[in-house]
């Protein structure tokens, strides 16, 4: 039978920090489920390492806690294994932009049909706000106490470059606007990307709800963008400071 929301529930709640973005993520994430008419127990959620990674033991579907970055390997195996099952990684930055790059990038080249939400909240919350592979030049935290002095990676570019074939970027404060983002990832057939904005309360003070809610703006209502037109979503993708694209690049 389809699932409902009540379904998804389970006995125990987050343990994540009041107002933490990854309410927003699990929220969307189960009404995406629903709005689907997916059965639970054809759903499978790969999780790796971090705040957010624990989702899987707070959504009554299967669901296999891997190692720090080792998230993806997991759900191409249970893809291969069964292709029946609905395969949906959850992980952080850190998990997939940093010790779990080089996975990231070769399973975009495979294009298994697995939907990967990545809650990019742009710092290591789990483990007290050392600064991520997409921390912003200048973000100061305990291990970079006079700011980052790398240029932050661009995961939506860097997917498009990989041939990702479903390059998308949510946002943990418009809960409507993901769930759609995570129906069209699971409906594609191939691998679909989902950055997902997702502020931390507690460690991020730069990256806030106020600081997307400024900037954010949806590209399916910019007249004219064409998702197929691979030049301007790398064009779009490169847009950072008063104007932030999300909704689907490609």
């Amino acid at each position: 039978m389809p699932t409902n929301l009540k379904d998804l529930e389970t006995k125990d709640r987050p343990n994540w920090c009041p107002g933490c973005g990854d309410f927003g993520i699990q929220m969307a994430l189960k009404q995406a489920i629903v709005n689907l008419g997916l059965e639970k127990e054809n759903v499978v959620t790969s999780t790796g390492i971090g705040c957010g990674s624990k989702v899987n033991q707070w959504i009554e579907t299967y669901g296999f806690a891997g190692l720090h970055g080792r998230s993806i390997p997991v759900a191409m195996g249970i893809r291969l294994a069964n292709t029946d099952l609905t395969v949906i990684d959850v992980g952080g930055d850190g998990d997939g932009y940093g010790i779990g790059m080089g996975h990231f990038i070769n399973t975009m080249r495979r294009n298994l049909n697995i939907t990967y939400i990545v809650q990019d909240n742009q710092t290591y919350g789990l483990t007290l706000g050392q600064t991520s592979p997409t921390s912003e030049k200048g973000m100061a935290g305990p291990s970079t106490p006079k700011g980052v002095i790398e240029e932050p990676v661009n995961p939506i570019r860097l997917a498009l470059s990989s041939e990702c074939t479903f390059v998308a970027r949510g946002f943990s404060g418009d809960v409507p606007h993901l769930t759609k983002l995570i129906e069209a990832a699971i409906k594609h057939k191939g691998f679909a990307l989902i950055d997902t904005f997702q502020p931390c309360v507690t460690f991020n003070k730069m990256n806030t709800y106020d600081f997307f809610r400024k900037r954010v703006y949806k590209l399916e209502d910019e007249a004219g963008y064409d998702k197929a037109d691979l030049n301007e979503a790398f064009k779009r993708a490169g847009e950072w400071g008063q104007k932030i694209p999300i909704g689907i690049f490609y």
